[in-house]
């Protein structure tokens, strides 16, 4: 038999016994379901997929949503970081140009103010840099070995975790003022029974000859409270 002739009389014979001949068609029905999937289960893929795709723009959807919260938080912590380097950068520029008005205002230097507002100058830096008291101390020297007669004694003294710092402050430091401060130092020492854990002048004007006294009697000196190390 001819196979194209076959093929021709089914494809005009069929339509018509499968709608006549029910054993037929049930046949050729449960024969196709091995290879084709019916109705119900070909919708029931489809909604699948739906759901599937679905839950994935869901789960994409929900996880943009979580990085722009990350990120929302994110530029608020900087924004609040930059505010506060911000207020903590004029705080310091404020401070700087207080204290430089002061220093620019006081001492021997620019000759418009008294040592003494001068010397509370220098010690209101100190106490602002590092949170320390810079004590002023007033000592009296009945046997004259600082002065070579009886008089008053005045230092300044620093006392933080068990350390004494003993220091001068001043506009203007001579080569006597130096010899003198460490005689005022040691005098202090003999008063208190106590040895003084470090020795600072701060002026912004140490002359030469007396940079070379302090550096041979271990004198720590600094032109401005500023430049102090740690205390």
């Amino acid at each position: 038999m001819d196979v194209e002739l076959l093929k021709d009389t089914i494809r005009q014979e069929l339509p018509g016994m499968l709608r006549d001949d029910l054993e037929l068609r049930n046949y050729l029905t449960e024969l196709m379901k091995t290879e084709f999937a019916n109705k119900s289960e070909t919708n029931d893929r489809f909604y699948e997929l739906l759901a599937e795709l679905r839950k994935d723009r869901e789960e994409r959807a929900h996880e943009l949503d979580a990085q722009n919260l990350k990120w929302d938080e994110q530029n608020r912590k900087w924004e609040a970081n930059h505010k506060e380097l911000q207020r903590m950068n004029d705080a310091m520029v404020a401070m700087v140009q207080k204290h430089d008005r002061s220093i620019g205002a006081l001492g021997s230097r620019w000759g418009l103010q008294s040592e003494r507002a001068f010397r509370n100058a220098l010690a209101g830096i100190l106490e602002k840099s590092f949170g320390v008291q810079v004590l002023n101390v007033n000592e009296y020297d009945d046997e004259g070995t600082i002065f070579g007669r009886p008089d008053q004694v005045e230092l300044d003294v620093i006392i933080k975790n068990g350390l004494l710092i003993v220091c001068e402050l001043k506009s203007s430091f001579s080569k006597a003022d130096m010899y003198i401060f460490e005689r005022k130092v040691r005098f202090y020492e003999r008063k208190r029974n106590r040895q003084a854990t470090r020795m600072m002048v701060i002026s912004p004007m140490i002359d030469a000859r007396a940079q070379k006294v302090a550096d041979r009697l271990g004198i720590e000196t600094y032109g401005d409270s500023i430049e102090v190390e740690s205390l």
